[in-house]
């Protein structure tokens, strides 16, 4: 009889644009045992043609409600791209921003979730607070930014409003506490100790 394949895990970095989650990312793939793909936000907006840009990519605030209804399709088809690679027994590390703050609500994170429904997530709410987040977009450094925004635009507000509704996490880090390794410490010991479902278990559940 064939073997059994085991399930990849699946850990998803949730937080605003600069908040550190690609440094944990890199860790986690460089640190963390077995194979761990990449399979984040900018991944798939590198693939994305760019009349469409930027994709899953779209701040709040319905800017760019041409191309909204497109959106939970990428979002559709990404979700599936992870699940596809967790039943294959790749682990999976996904850093994304995920919101509901279009011009209508797309429910977006709960479709996400069921479409993980029975494989092993991790769900992480990275935070940093506002004021360093505003201070890397204006640092050269980081190749974002531009003269529009200042000193705080609204997107970046509703972002940090809509990523950190309480009691929709597994754990929380904050990156203005915790080194990229600490952060990522802190992940394996979850997954270590905590046998408890998911936070994205229980969203799916809502969802069926």
């Amino acid at each position: 009889m064939g073997q059994i394949q085991e399930l990849g895990q699946i850990i998803i970095l949730n937080g605003v644009p600069r908040s550190g989650k690609s440094s944990i990312v890199a860790v986690i793939q460089e640190t963390f045992n077995g194979v761990w793909m990449n399979l984040g936000v900018d991944r798939f907006i590198q693939m994305t043609p760019a009349r469409y840009l930027p994709g899953i990519g779209l701040r709040p605030g319905g800017e760019r409600q041409d191309i909204e209804l497109l959106v939970p399709i990428l979002y559709s088809a990404m979700y599936e791209s992870i699940a596809a690679h967790s039943r294959l027994g790749l682990n999976v590390v996904v850093d994304i921003g995920h919101h509901d703050a279009y011009a209508m609500g797309r429910g977006i994170l709960v479709d996400s979730a069921r479409r993980l429904n029975g494989l092993p997530v991790l769900f992480v709410g990275v935070r940093c607070p506002i004021e360093i987040i505003m201070e890397r977009r204006q640092n050269p450094a980081w190749n974002v930014g531009n003269a529009a925004d200042s000193p705080m635009p609204r997107p970046v507000q509703l972002w940090q409003c809509e990523v950190h509704m309480p009691g929709i996490y597994d754990l929380e880090v904050d990156t203005s506490l915790l080194s990229p390794g600490a952060c990522a410490e802190v992940i394996r010991q979850h997954l270590t100790d905590s046998p408890a479902p998911s936070a994205f278990q229980r969203l799916a559940a809502h969802y069926t």
